[in-house]
């Protein structure tokens, strides 16, 4: 469903992504770990269309974003870091935009953004603003939403940050719930190592733009000789904490550049 092969992504100097691949077939919880400033976010930008690779191909569901950029973001959902909701619309409302923004047919629309509010507990706040929701409503919102338009693809970028343990659990259930029942493949990051254990059937590891491991967590303690997912992952990446300010800074400029162009 997901492919990146030999995929870079350089902003002048600096290789954000360096020749890297994988696969994640239909059906399958894949999770994205790395430390800060490590590429996942890029990579994560790049299979959505928001940035071009320097070289490597990418396909979704055996579409090549770069050639039909409009086919390929059909086919997937996306929950970014920061929040993306319109807090002055409802909640129905925002589902509902985002059905018009994909065409979903207006029956279609109803019928999912029904099934979705109530599934993810959100159904008797269907009339309520945005803006009076808690940070657990929000995310779970972002997520139905994701959902609304019946995406092959859920790309989920830290999607329980700064959420309490109850939310964190709630939405992972719901999460897995909807991979089960639909077959949505999930590639996701999170820097809580107890999900990606709990959640993810493989797990790739990134650091300084390159995949330093792949495989099931227990492969991955294995190879790393750990006890936990967490020691498997600092084995991996070094203990060292790391600082994306400065690489950001570049990225961003780089990136008004090329829009600029």
């Amino acid at each position: 469903m997901i492919r990146a092969q030999n995929l870079t992504k350089r902003f002048g100097e600096f290789a954000a992504v360096n020749d890297v691949s994988f696969d994640v077939p239909k059906g399958e919880i894949f999770a994205f770990l790395g430390p800060n400033g490590a590429g996942k976010t890029t990579t994560i930008k790049i299979l959505t269309t928001l940035l071009r690779p320097t070289s490597g191909t990418v396909q979704l569901d055996g579409v090549d974003p770069s050639l039909h950029e409009n086919e390929a973001r059909q086919s997937f959902g996306i929950v970014f870091q920061d929040p993306s909701l319109d807090q002055d619309l409802t909640a129905w409302e925002n589902l509902e935009l985002h059905g018009v923004l994909y065409h979903v047919p207006r029956r279609l629309r109803r019928q999912r953004t029904e099934e979705l509010l109530k599934l993810f507990e959100l159904w008797e706040r269907r009339d309520a603003l945005v803006k009076t929701f808690s940070g657990g409503m929000k995310r779970r919102l972002e997520i139905a939403r994701g959902f609304l338009h019946t995406p092959k693809i859920l790309f989920l970028d830290e999607p329980t940050l700064g959420l309490d343990p109850q939310s964190r659990n709630q939405l992972w259930t719901h999460v897995k719930k909807l991979n089960a029942d639909e077959q949505v493949t999930v590639f996701l990051t999170t820097h809580y190592m107890d999900e990606a254990d709990r959640v993810a059937q493989r797990i790739a590891i990134i650091d300084h733009g390159r995949i330093v491991a792949m495989g099931t967590s227990p492969e991955l303690k294995a190879q790393t000789q750990s006890e936990s997912l967490e020691q498997a992952f600092l084995s991996l990446t070094g203990t060292t904490i790391r600082d994306e300010t400065a690489n950001a800074t570049d990225q961003m400029r780089q990136v008004a550049r090329m829009w600029r162009r």
